[in-house]
C-alpha cells in the first residue's frame, strides 16, 4: 500500500487479492507415465486437487473478513461498525492499529457473521464502497472465510518447503486449495503426484526466460489467488510480477537483510554467526526486499558444520513459510508501504 489507490482498485498485495476463479480451461496432461513440459502429470489429478483442504480447516459459513487501510481520522470505527450493524452483521473479532497518534495510517481487520453472506456479498461490498470506503478514501477487501484461496506452489529441486506445504494442506492445517505445482525441473514430479496435485514442468533458463514466463502467466493469471515460491530458484522479471495479477510469497534462506545471494550458509559459517534464520516476504521487483511477513531464527555456534547449518536452516524455512502462507490465507496480513501488519 505504498501508493494511493482509489477504493475500487485492487492492488496486487493481500489486502485486495484476485477474486476466486476456477481454472478457465481444463489442464490437459499425460497418461501419468511421464511429465510433459508445461503439462501436469495426469488428467485425473486436477479433480483430486480440488478436494483440498480438508473440511476441518475451513471456518464456519457466513463469516466475513473485512480488511482495510486509510488515513487515520476520527469516526472511522464508528462508520465501519455502524455499516455492519445496519447490514445485520455481528462483529465477532476486531483488530486495529494506527501507525501514528496523529496523521498516521489506520489499519483494521474485522471478522463478522452475517447469515446468507454468500448471497449478499457483492451487494455488501458495493454498498460499503459507496457509503464508507469512498468517503473515507479507504483501500479494502471483503472475503468469505469459508472459501479457501486457490494457490499455486512453485519449486525447483529442493523439496523441503514444497512437501511441507503439501503435507500441511493435506492434513487440513492450511485453509487453501493447491491447484497446481509448477517447477523448472522435473525432479519432484513423483513426490508431488503422491499428493494428488497436478505437477507442471516449465523449463526456465536465462535463454528462454521470456517464453517460460509467458507460459507461467497462461497457467496462473486469473486461476489462482496466491503464488508461493517454495524455493523456486529463478528471478522473476518486473514485467511478470506486474502481469500475474496476484501476490507472491517467497521464502528467503536468511534472516534478512544478511547473506543475500548464493551459498548463504557457507558465508554464514565463514562469518561465525550465532543465529541462522529465514524470512518469508511478499515478492517485489526489488530482489528479496519485499514486505516481510514472518521471520524466525535458531541458535548455532562454532561446533555446527555447514551441513548442520543447512539442516537447521531448512527446518526454520519450513516453519516460517508455512506460518506466512497460513496468515495470508486467513487474511491476517495487511500491507502498507514496504511493511506489513499481521493481526
Amino acid at each position: 500500500m505504498g501508493e494511493r489507490r482509489t477504493s475500487d482498485e485492487r492492488p496486487p498485495g493481500p489486502v485486495l487479492g484476485a477474486p476466486h476463479r476456477g481454472l478457465g480451461a481444463r489442464i490437459e496432461g499425460s497418461d501419468g507415465a511421464g511429465v510433459a513440459a508445461g503439462k501436469p502429470a495426469g488428467d485425473n489429478l486436477l479433480v483430486m486437487a480440488q478436494e483440498y483442504p480438508k473440511a476441518n480447516a475451513l471456518p464456519a459459513q457466513d463469516v466475513g473478513r473485512l480488511l482495510l487501510r486509510c488515513a487515520d481520522r476520527p469516526g472511522l470505527v464508528a462508520a465501519i461498525s455502524g455499516f455492519l450493524t445496519a447490514a445485520g452483521a455481528n462483529i465477532v473479532s476486531l483488530d486495529q492499529h494506527s501507525t501514528e497518534q496523529a496523521g498516521g495510517t489506520f489499519i483494521q481487520r474485522t471478522i463478522f457473521h452475517l447469515p446468507g453472506l454468500t448471497a449478499v456479498r457483492d451487494e455488501l461490498e458495493r454498498s460499503f464502497r459507496e457509503q464508507v470506503a469512498g468517503p473515507f478514501e479507504m483501500d479494502f477487501t471483503l472475503t468469505e472465510a469459508a472459501k479457501p484461496k486457490r494457490v499455486a506452489l512453485m519449486a525447483s529441486r529442493e523439496d523441503h518447503c514444497l512437501l511441507d506445504l503439501l503435507w500441511r494442506n493435506r492434513r487440513g492445517e492450511l485453509p487453501m486449495s493447491v491447484v497446481m505445482v509448477i517447477a523448472n525441473h522435473p525432479d519432484l514430479a513423483e513426490q508431488v503426484r503422491a499428493f494428488g496435485v497436478p505437477f507442471i514442468y516449465v523449463p526456465a533458463t536465462k535463454e528462454n526466460r521470456a517464453e517460460a514466463e509467458q507460459r507461467l502467466l497462461e497457467l496462473l493469471r486469473g486461476n489462482v489467488d496466491l503464488v508461493v515460491l517454495a524455493r523456486y530458484m529463478q528471478i522473476l522479471t518486473p514485467e511478470f510480477l506486474d502481469a500475474v495479477g496476484c501476490p507472491l510469497i517467497n521464502i528467503h534462506h536468511s534472516f534478512l537483510p544478511a547473506f543475500i545471494g548464493a551459498a548463504p550458509y557457507r558465508r554464514a559459517k565463514e562469518r561465525g554467526v550465532k543465529l541462522v534464520g529465514a524470512t518469508a516476504h511478499y515478492v517485489t521487483e526489488d530482489l528479496d526486499e519485499g514486505p516481510i511477513i514472518e521471520q524466525d531464527v535458531v541458535r548455532v555456534d562454532h561446533r555446527h558444520t555447514v551441513e548442520d547449518l543447512v539442516r537447521l536452516g531448512a527446518d526454520v524455512e519450513r516453519l516460517v513459510l508455512s506460518r506466512a502462507v497460513l496468515w495470508h490465507c486467513e487474511d491476517r496480513v495487511i500491507r502498507f508501504g514496504n511493511q506489513t501488519v499481521v493481526f
